[in-house]
């Protein structure tokens, strides 16, 4: 089970995620976002993680970016993938030649089958897609959970991401119910906006590898490997 910390502003909130076992950490790049962190700055906390020989996926997460942006600021803060997280077209995914990933807010099963099966093709080994909840006008971070049926379904054939809502109350019975490749949280492990709490951290860690198992697709071929992060 994969964990990926969404919303690291600062040296010490990647440190404790690190430490509390996190595989991924995210930057914020949406501007409107009260965890947005500036390339530069995400830059220096990259480049001091990776001094210390520690090697997690690092994300930026984009909404609504041209694709010379996102290719610039990857470039910039030495990001390994982009998530895009607006309502960005097939084609900047496409793009991006396996360094990008697509994250989907669905509101039926209808429209999440649609939309992986647009978008899930050209993401990197995993994750595929990440899912998240559906708020009118607000790009995630917004702490309202998922739509775990749904999620299930998409789990079963691709190596999913899950957020929206997650925490240490709650990590446990959706990774049981959802089954995906990883779960992602930001505001569940947060003291504010922007700033983590270790013991959270932990925690939301501690509970939920337990009750995952190796996620497969539906053909049971595993997905554990991580994305190549010279792709592209």
């Amino acid at each position: 089970m994969k964990v990926k910390i969404c919303g690291i502003t600062n040296r010490d909130d990647a440190r404790a995620a690190i430490e509390a076992g996190a595989d991924l950490l995210g930057f914020n790049f949406y501007q409107k976002s009260p965890r947005y962190i500036a390339p530069e700055k995400a830059r220096e906390i990259a480049a001091e993680i990776r001094s210390d020989g520690q090697k997690p996926l690092l994300v930026g997460v984009f909404v609504n970016s041209l694709l010379e942006e996102v290719r610039s600021i990857l470039e910039i803060a030495q990001i390994d993938l982009a998530q895009l997280h607006g309502d960005e077209p097939v084609h900047l995914l496409e793009t991006l030649n396996g360094r990008g990933f697509k994250a989907l807010r669905p509101t039926s099963e209808t429209e999440a089958a649609i939309d992986a099966e647009w978008f899930a093709p050209y993401g990197p080994n995993a994750p595929a897609l990440l899912i998240d909840a559906y708020r009118k006008d607000q790009y995630g971070g917004t702490g309202h959970v998922a739509n775990w049926s749904i999620a299930t379904k998409l789990a079963q054939q691709y190596p999913i991401l899950l957020a929206g809502g997650l925490m240490p109350e709650n990590v446990a019975e959706a990774v049981r119910q959802v089954r995906p490749w990883g779960v992602d949280v930001a505001s569940g492990v947060e003291l504010s906006p922007g700033k983590k709490d270790a013991a959270k951290m932990r925690l939301f860690v501690e509970r939920c590898r337990p009750m995952g198992s190796q996620p497969t697709n539906g053909n049971g071929q595993d997905l554990q490997r991580m994305p190549d992060r010279t792709n592209g």
